[in-house]
């Protein structure tokens, strides 16, 4: 399945929204440190309700360990500046789609990290800036489980 990385998270019910996602889809979650919040805060327990036990959480204390477990996969990196539509790639199971620390998004230094097979980008209206983090990868993620029929979904 995929495996959906948030580098430096700052929010934690947008994680726990995150790792109800992830609980429902199959998919792997990847957090790399440095985060915003502990864990077992109430508020990311509160938002990934009952679904903690059901989920694949990774906590990695920084982006070289994410690349050292992740390698080798494609990594499309989820950013508002991208030119390329999330719709217009061909997801293959195994893909990282990676999403950066709320409220900045992914820098310019981890855009151009060699890691990063692609930038992507969510459309949106003009004049916006960016979408909550846990609804980006849940668009991102739900269209690459779409493109492969949804396997294990009832």
């Amino acid at each position: 399945m995929f495996k959906v990385m948030f580098f430096s998270p700052r929010i934690a019910p947008n994680t726990g929204n995150a790792i109800r996602m992830v609980a429902g889809t199959g998919c792997e979650l990847h957090l790399v440190e440095p985060l915003g919040f502990d864990l077992s805060e109430p508020k990311l327990r509160r938002a990934g309700l009952d679904y903690h036990d059901l989920a694949s959480v990774t906590v990695h204390p920084d982006l070289d360990a994410a690349w050292a477990a992740l390698m080798p996969a494609r990594v499309f990196a989820f950013t508002a500046h991208a030119t390329m539509s999330f719709a217009e790639i061909a997801y293959a199971p195994g893909d990282v789609l990676m999403f950066g620390p709320e409220p900045t998004g992914l820098d310019q230094t981890t855009l151009r990290d060699p890691h990063i097979t692609a930038q992507a980008r969510i459309p949106m209206l003009s004049g916006r800036r960016s979408l909550n983090l846990s609804n980006a990868a849940a668009v991102a993620v739900y269209e690459a489980w779409r493109q492969h029929g949804f396997p294990g979904a009832v």
